[in-house]
C-alpha cells in the first residue's frame, strides 16, 4: 500500500500537513500554531506510514480496514458507512471522495496514487498542491490544479473568502 493512499480515499500528497512535512517548514510552523501542537506532533508522512498527523493517528477507517484486510473503504461490504458519509460531508477537500474511492476499486494503490495526484498537479509547472492552495504554491498559477478549479466556490466559502 502506498504511504500516500489513505484508506478513506484521500490522497495524502495533496494534504497541507504532508506538504508542510516534506517541503515547507514555514507551513509546518503555521499548522503547529493553528492546532496548538508542537511541530514534531504535526509531522506527517502519509496515512500509510508510521508518522501521521495528530488528528489522523487514531483514524477509525484505517483500523477498520486493517481489521478486515482491506486497502480502501470502498472494498468493504458496508461501503459507504455512516461514519464515512459524515466524514466526506464535513470538509471541502473531501468532495471527490466517492469518485476517488470508486477508482480505488479498480486500481492498485500505487496506480491509484498516480491517477489521483494528477488532479492536484499544477498544469503550468507540475507542482502538487494542497486542495486549499487556490493558486500554485510554486508558480502562482490560478487555479492551482483541476480540483481547485472544480471546487473553487466551496473552498473559498470554507476559507471565509466569499
Amino acid at each position: 500500500m502506498s504511504e500516500l493512499a489513505a484508506t478513506c480515499g484521500l490522497f495524502c500528497g495533496a494534504c497541507s500537513v504532508y506538504i508542510a512535512t516534506k517541503e515547507d517548514p514555514e507551513r509546518l510552523k503555521r499548522i503547529s500554531l493553528k492546532f496548538e501542537i508542537p511541530e514534531e506532533v504535526a509531522l506527517c508522512t502519509g496515512c500509510g506510514s508510521d508518522q501521521r498527523f495528530a488528528s489522523c493517528a487514531g483514524c477509525g477507517f484505517s483500523a477498520c480496514a486493517k481489521e478486515k484486510g482491506l486497502a480502501f473503504c470502498s472494498e468493504c461490504q458496508d461501503f459507504p458507512c455512516k461514519e464515512l458519509k459524515d466524514f466526506q460531508a464535513a470538509l471541502p477537500h473531501r468532495l471527490d471522495l466517492w469518485e476517488d474511492l470508486e477508482q480505488a476499486r479498480h486500481l492498485k494503490p500505487g496506480d491509484w496514487v498516480a491517477k489521483v495526484q494528477q488532479k492536484y498537479t499544477c498544469s503550468r509547472c507540475g507542482t502538487v498542491n494542497s486542495a486549499y492552495d487556490l493558486s500554485c504554491r510554486e508558480c502562482g498559477h490560478a487555479p492551482s490544479c483541476d480540483f481547485v478549479e472544480r471546487h473553487m466556490e466551496a473552498l473559498k466559502k470554507h476559507m471565509g473568502l466569499e
